[in-house]
């Protein structure tokens, strides 16, 4: 994340506060396999992206638990053998059937270009009732994302400053 010390709260833009270093998860890796890469990369949610590398959707933790509440694949709990099982309790990946992440992300992900506003990313998130904005180049590749941690580390940051 870059940031400019010169400008003001309000003039920062997508490209002052966003993570370039992006996960991004490919719209036919299995669920289990991008669980296990969100999981590695210590992060909560990625862009999905198609074939072309353009924005198709986002995966988050919410994603995740909406499937698991759908009836993913689960393996009976060891306290029984009776079929009833923790919600968290999924399959190995050889023995689960493979669901794609493009059946399970969020479709319409919301975007926004580098030159966003910190004003109007945060009531883009407001509005849609999210916690990070995918940042896309004019083709819709992502090339960062803003979290709502981001925004609240430039408030701080310009607290700060002032104090």
């Amino acid at each position: 994340m870059v940031l400019s010390a010169q400008k003001p709260l309000l003039g920062l833009c997508a490209n002052d506060v966003m993570s370039r270093d992006v996960v991004m998860v490919p719209q036919e890796m299995s669920v289990q396999g991008a669980a296990r890469l969100l999981s590695r990369a210590q992060v909560t949610g990625a862009p999905v992206v198609d074939a072309q590398g353009r924005c198709a959707g986002v995966l988050s933790a919410t994603d995740f638990i909406h499937w698991v509440e759908r009836g993913a694949p689960a393996k009976p709990g060891k306290e029984s053998n009776h079929s009833i099982c923790s919600a968290w309790q999924l399959l190995e990946e050889e023995a689960a059937p493979q669901t794609c992440v493009r059946n399970v992300m969020t479709k319409n992900p919301v975007t926004a270009p580098e030159g966003t506003s910190i004003g109007t990313l945060a009531q883009m998130m407001l509005d849609a009732h999210i916690h990070r904005v995918i940042v896309v180049d004019p083709q819709e590749r992502p090339v960062g994302v803003v979290s709502s941690t981001d925004i609240l580390a430039a408030v701080a940051r310009a607290n700060h400053a002032h104090d």
